[in-house]
């Protein structure tokens, strides 16, 4: 009985393990968010209108670039579970196969995007914000294919704990980001004053960047992988197996960015202020959120290596650890959110106005936080254990069957307004969070097997 706490909860060992993988991941995953952030922020300087335009822009590129990304986070479970048995000849199948797809999928993105204005339009978002915004989501579709490549890169040197070079790539990234948006918003250096636009401009230089410069500082490790075609590499049964489990994945992040984003046209029939600060208080909210979302990423690693060696007992004590460490953060980050709303909105905007409704939305997201928490760790076990497709129904039944019905009538029907539509918010991840914490621990009571992609298996490896 006294070696049961050992085998199934997390021991010094198994924290430090995830944290060493984490810390560098949630760096990672704050990088990327701090270049929306400076976007943010330096068009929040100009007008409330070019701020709105942004967050309209924002949102719409991401509605659908982040289905995208979220088909090739199914090289989690892939390479790490190949990796943890040991099996290479997977890894270079996985990467290979997420750079096919890059391709695939990038015309269908970039052609839904082209359809901003009249789908902007049609959902009565404010007329002076739409030409901004859509000029702003025009000028992001050059950048879809190298942030997906990117993402192809990053997943396979993450599943490798190989951060520094993802580092590396994420600081110059910023960087490049913010000298441009500097000179290309404001009109520096003899440069026309872009704003919106300007800001549109640096983003998608500074993803040409991300994607080449990975490439060639991560070039030591992905090169084995690449040096020679993969043996069946577009076998099209394979490649099938990749989309069904992938798919899943770009379909729960594109149903729960599409509640925040339903939510922020929603702001739009109430004004460009509502927008303006909803704008605010969610890119803070979103900054948060990268830190339990890096432990997520650094928990299908680990998680996946254990399902590879047939770990039971390392699958219980990562999942443990990875659970307290989200939850503990968001904890302290929801308190700070509580505290001190009109300082953290000063940093976005000196519109007066806008600063007074994101004081009200701040303590809201505070009180969010370890739920959003909760829900995106156990996302990330159980991408390492393989199952993408719960999530999918989770996020159906907790954010669109009940957290947005919660969100029109306080915010319309009640006549809360901005205050009422976060509640609904509130509401939708709450029920997420515990729908996939029972998933969670379901899953673990399983037999651990490894994800099946291609046919003729060699003994003892199921996915070959």
């Amino acid at each position: 009985m006294a070696a049961q706490p050992s085998k199934h909860r997390p021991t010094r060992a198994d924290l430090g393990a995830l944290l060493r993988l984490a810390a560098p991941l949630v760096l990672i995953q704050v990088g990327a968010m701090l270049m929306g952030v400076v976007d943010t922020i330096m068009v929040g300087r100009v007008s409330a209108q070019a701020l709105a335009a942004v967050a309209l822009g924002n949102l719409y590129y991401f509605v659908f670039s982040i289905f995208g990304m979220g088909v090739l986070m199914a090289l989690d479970p892939i390479i790490a579970q190949a990796l943890g048995a040991r099996d290479e000849l997977a890894v270079a199948r996985g990467l290979q196969r997420g750079l096919v797809l890059t391709v695939a999928l990038t015309l269908p993105i970039s052609l839904l995007m082209l359809t901003a204005r009249p789908v902007l339009t049609w959902v009565d978002q404010p007329a002076a914000v739409i030409p901004d915004a859509v000029g702003y989501i025009d000028r992001l579709i050059p950048s879809v294919w190298p942030f997906l490549a990117f993402v192809v890169l990053r997943q396979t040197l993450q599943a490798h704990r190989r951060t520094a070079p993802i580092v590396l790539t994420i600081v110059a990234a910023n960087l490049l980001n913010a000298g441009l948006n500097y000179v290309w918003v404001y009109g520096e250096l003899g440069f026309a004053p872009l704003g919106a636009l300007g800001s549109a401009w640096a983003t998608t230089t500074s993803r040409w960047l991300m994607a080449a410069l990975l490439l060639a500082v991560g070039w030591r490790d992905v090169q084995p992988y690449l040096s020679r075609r993969a043996p069946n590499l577009l076998d099209a049964r394979a490649l099938a197996r990749m989309l069904k489990l992938g798919s899943p994945i770009g379909a729960q992040m594109v149903l729960e960015i599409g509640a925040f984003g339903t939510v922020a046209l929603l702001m739009g029939w109430l004004g460009v202020v509502q927008v303006a600060a909803h704008q605010v208080a969610l890119n803070l909210a979103s900054l948060t959120f990268m830190v339990p979302l890096g432990v997520s990423s650094a928990a299908a690693v680990v998680v996946g290596h254990a399902v590879g060696r047939g770990d039971a007992a390392g699958v219980r004590r990562s999942t443990g650890a990875a659970l307290i460490v989200g939850a503990g953060f968001m904890l302290c980050a929801g308190a700070l959110f509580v505290g001190a709303p009109g300082l953290l909105a000063r940093l976005y905007t000196n519109d007066a106005a806008v600063i007074a409704l994101t004081v009200q939305l701040l303590p809201i997201a505070g009180v969010f936080q370890v739920f959003d928490g909760l829900q995106v760790v156990s996302i990330g076990l159980l991408r390492g254990l393989g199952d993408t497709q719960v999530p999918v129904v989770t996020n159906i039944v907790g954010f669109w069957c009940l957290g947005m019905p919660v969100s029109l009538w306080l915010g319309f029907g009640a006549g809360y307004g901005a205050v009422g539509l976060w509640w609904g918010l509130v509401v939708g991840l709450v029920m997420v969070a515990l729908f996939l914490i029972l998933r969670v621990r379901q899953r673990q009571s399983r037999e651990l097997a490894r994800v099946i992609i291609d046919d003729h298996a060699r003994p003892g490896v199921a996915t070959e």
